[in-house]
Formats: C-alpha cells, sequence, structure tokens
C-alpha cells in the first residue's frame, strides 16, 4: 500500500455496475492510503450506489448522461486540496495495482501532467481484449495519433493519473465516451507530458456498454479537437 505524501481523489463514473463496483473500490482501498473515492451514479437502476456507498466511497448523482458528463460533475466536486486524481472504471477491469506507479510518475517527474494505464502495451486477458473491441481500439487510436499528433498507444484507456490543477475548473464538452480524447488534449495544452505504462486489463465484471456508435462519437471528436 502506497502511503501518499499528496492528497489523491479516484473518481468513477458508473451506472448498472453492481456486479463491478464493490469489487472496484475494495481493491483500491488495499492499494492506496485512505483513498478518497468518489463514485458518480449515472442514476442506476441496480444496487451499484448502495454497494458503493457499504464499500466506503462518497456517491453523488449526476444530473445528465454519459460518462463525459459524470467527470464533469466529479471534478465541480474535487477537494480543494487534492494534488492528483485517479480515473478507472467501475466494472473490475483496471487492477489497482498499477496506481502506486503511476502516482510515484507524477511525483518525481514535474513536467508529465497524466500518465495513462495502457492496455495495447501491457498482458490482457484473452477474453476481455479480442475481436473487434481490439481492432476498434487500435483503428482509434490511429486516427487519434495521425489527426492530432498526441502519439499514444491507447489513447482510450479508463485508467488514469493527472494532476489537479490541469482539470480543476475544466468543463468538458464531451459528454460520452469520447471524454479520453477530450482530455488528452486537455493535458497537452496545458503543456504537461502524457506517459503510458503497460497494464493487466481483465474481462469486465458485467454488460459491456461500449459500441460501434460510441466509436463513431469518439472518431468525431478526434476531428473537433483537431480543428480546435
Amino acid at each position: 500500500m502506497l502511503e501518499e505524501t499528496r492528497q489523491t481523489q479516484v473518481i468513477i463514473a458508473a451506472l448498472n455496475e453492481e456486479l463491478g463496483i464493490g469489487s472496484t473500490v475494495s481493491e483500491l482501498k488495499g492499494q492506496l492510503y485512505n483513498p478518497k473515492i468518489l463514485v458518480v451514479d449515472g442514476n442506476s437502476q441496480d444496487e451499484t450506489a448502495k454497494i458503493a456507498k457499504n464499500e466506503g466511497a462518497e456517491v453523488i448523482y449526476q444530473d445528465g448522461k454519459g460518462k463525459g458528463n459524470a467527470i464533469t460533475t466529479a471534478i465541480k466536486n474535487l477537494n480543494s486540496n487534492t494534488d492528483f486524481v485517479i480515473f478507472t472504471d467501475a466494472d473490475h477491469t483496471y487492477p489497482a495495482e498499477h496506481i502506486p506507479l503511476m502516482l510515484k510518475i507524477l511525483e518525481e517527474n514535474p513536467d508529465v501532467g497524466m500518465v495513462l494505464g495502457s492496455r495495447l502495451d501491457g498482458l490482457p486477458e484473452e477474453t476481455a481484449w479480442k475481436g473487434m473491441f481490439h481492432f476498434g481500439n487500435k483503428l482509434l487510436a490511429f486516427a487519434h495519433n495521425t489527426f492530432n499528433g498526441v502519439e499514444l498507444n491507447d489513447p482510450l484507456t479508463g485508467l488514469r493519473a493527472v494532476r489537479a490543477d490541469i482539470i480543476r475548473g475544466w468543463t468538458a464538452k464531451s459528454k460520452g465516451f469520447d471524454i479520453e480524447v477530450e482530455l488528452n488534449h486537455q493535458v497537452e495544452r496545458s503543456g504537461y507530458k502524457i506517459i503510458e505504462i503497460p497494464i493487466r486489463y481483465r474481462q469486465r465484471l458485467g454488460k459491456k456498454k461500449l459500441g460501434m456508435k460510441h466509436g463513431f462519437t469518439i472518431l468525431k471528436r478526434i476531428m473537433l479537437e483537431t480543428i480546435n
């Protein structure tokens, strides 16, 4: 467990994730020293919020819809003394064991604004990273790097550690899964580097929400960020 010298806050956007949220929060508590965990619930129809609260997370509810909207809601509720923010998913796909290294990189490198957990460089479970999901992520990564000039192997990863000052007061334009693309540009435009580390990636607990229509939304955001 990492005994942090700075204040870290974890943000988790969740919608109907009762199968994964408990394990996700519990694992975070096992890897971080006295973590402040904020779950933004998208008005789930299951026990997501109740389970998160029982595990010791703070739960707030978003007024809008989508992951981007949830993250904007969370940013508005950042603690004033937060130094670093961790973004992760509620479905138990991202192992919390990688987070201490991500925070260490931020601590030791003041020119680095964000550290990403790269699924494409790591050792994903075969059932978690296959077929159209794998191909789609590689295709969008190619588009991201070609048009935006932000060279990343896995620009859409959901596991991120970022300096709080970069996003404090930031209102994202993205409402859905395109939020990662916009966040990459927010960090770059703030004058910081982005570092990637390889991570394990697990089979999600519960039903996958990301589909082809979301891929088009992400591609649109890539193009919009190119011209802005």
